[in-house]
């Protein structure tokens, strides 16, 4: 199911990179997840460090979601997860948004995302994830790193540990080397 609109959108397949500059970042919190207060946090410092940011509130669905990122014409959405719903939602979230023609929407994710739940999160769209305790600066680098990047075949994954980003390609998910 795609979500469809009245109109045809006004974007290009992929956005030209425009070199770490503001950004129109969604914050989102899907399904039943009701703690907000690390989205609050995160969307906060992406405001202070000079970003648009649309938060959608709690408890919202995939589709409610990517109609945000739509209707925003937003270049990346993040979203938080602390009931362990996020192994169904954020690749729903993810086919979603390619089915709805928004290729270029930056995914990236943080709450509490186990290790072992992180490659399939990677192999679905998510571009990086961030959790308890990673300074607003390091999700900052990421954002200005990931809004210069243009190739939809490369799979950029920030690594919070190295502070570095690895790559892998979309249709493997093998690292390649960088």
């Amino acid at each position: 199911m795609s979500i469809s609109t009245p109109q045809a959108l006004h974007r290009r397949p992929y956005t030209q990179p425009n070199m770490g500059g503001r950004q129109r970042i969604v914050i989102a919190k899907p399904g039943l997840d009701g703690h907000d207060r690390g989205a609050k946090v995160v969307a906060r410092a992406l405001r202070d460090g000079g970003h648009e940011v649309i938060y959608t509130g709690l408890r919202r669905t995939p589709e409610q979601i990517v109609r945000t990122i739509m209707d925003e014409d937003a270049r990346f959405v993040g979203l938080s997860s602390l009931s362990g719903a996020h192994s169904h939602l954020f690749p729903r979230i993810c086919s979603l948004l390619r089915e709805s023609g928004l290729n270029d929407v930056i995914v990236f994710g943080g709450g509490i995302i186990p290790e072992s739940d992180r490659p399939p999160l990677f192999s679905a769209g998510v571009r990086a994830i961030f959790g308890p305790g990673t300074p607003s600066t390091e999700i900052l680098e990421f954002i200005e790193e990931a809004s210069t990047k243009d190739n939809p075949k490369v799979l950029a994954v920030w690594d919070v540990e190295k502070s570095a980003w690895r790559s892998f390609r979309i249709d493997s998910v093998k690292e390649v080397a960088a």
